[in-house]
């Protein structure tokens, strides 16, 4: 039976994190776990989990990462492998502690990177499928303009105000994103090494008009990983397939998790 959300808080590597759950129990059905964005929460979800897990019968694990929504704190500046740790560490745990048997990855751009790390890197026994939204292996010429311009929205404009709606302290989660990706660090990240080890099936996701990575990221993940990969590339797209493109990217998905679950 399809029941009501809850929320929770778990304490994972000391830091409470806000978890929804939509659906049946783990015990009762593959879990659907979705990795938000690097300014994103699990409220910024919005319905989207809760509608894929009922067309697909699986149950949706939402959680924002420390420093996100409505999850505990994080030291600011991150270190240039925060999305190493959040892969190899937090996820792994976060998922042995609740119980997740066979999973789902869906990753959207930073959470997308997070789960490649992961499959490739820490995989927990159960995962049978994960998809990527816009996800980086590696930084590139066109992500520093894009995250400056984003900046000047910040701090100029009406973004902060709208994102302070999602996260408990909307700096931290911001300045956690945009200094980071910008600093001369970053420019050198990659985590193509952790492809070739990813042995599920795939499904790359990105729009035609992302800002914030070319067709050379989708093209990399699919190329290199060691299971079996498809790319979905969708025109009049942007940065965010399942709200810029929702029908089609509802589509993809509950298609491919029919396949694999």
């Amino acid at each position: 039976m399809f029941r009501e959300a809850s929320t929770t808080f778990p304490v994972i590597g000391g830091v409470p994190l806000e978890v929804v759950w939509y659906g049946p129990s783990p015990a009762e059905a593959t879990t659907l776990v979705f990795l938000h964005e690097g300014l994103g929460s699990a409220a910024l979800w919005r319905d989207f989990p809760e509608r894929l897990a009922e067309a697909t019968g699986c149950a949706a694990l939402v959680y924002s990462r420390s420093g996100y929504g409505q999850s505990g704190p994080v030291r600011l500046p991150r270190p240039t492998r925060y999305l190493h740790h959040e892969g190899l560490e937090v996820l792994p745990e976060l998922l042995r502690v609740l119980g997740v048997g066979r999973h789902v990855l869906i990753g959207h751009s930073d959470g997308g990177s997070i789960a490649l790390i992961n499959a490739g890197g820490a995989p927990q026994a159960g995962l049978c499928g994960v998809i990527t939204e816009a996800a980086h292996v590696f930084n590139e010429s066109i992500i520093p303009p894009a995250i400056r311009q984003t900046v000047n929205l910040y701090e100029k404009g009406d973004l902060r105000g709208k994102l302070a709606r999602y996260h408990r302290d909307v700096d931290m989660a911001f300045r956690g994103w945009s200094d980071t990706w910008l600093s001369e660090e970053f420019l050198h990240w990659n985590l193509e090494e952790y492809l070739p080890h990813i042995r599920v099936p795939l499904l790359a996701i990105q729009g035609e008009d992302d800002g914030y990575g070319t067709a050379r990221q989708v093209e990399a993940i699919v190329s290199q990983v060691g299971g079996r990969a498809e790319a979905l590339v969708l025109p009049n797209c942007a940065h965010t397939p399942h709200r810029e493109a929702a029908e089609a990217t509802f589509r993809a998905m509950r298609e491919f998790i029919g396949r694999v679950t």
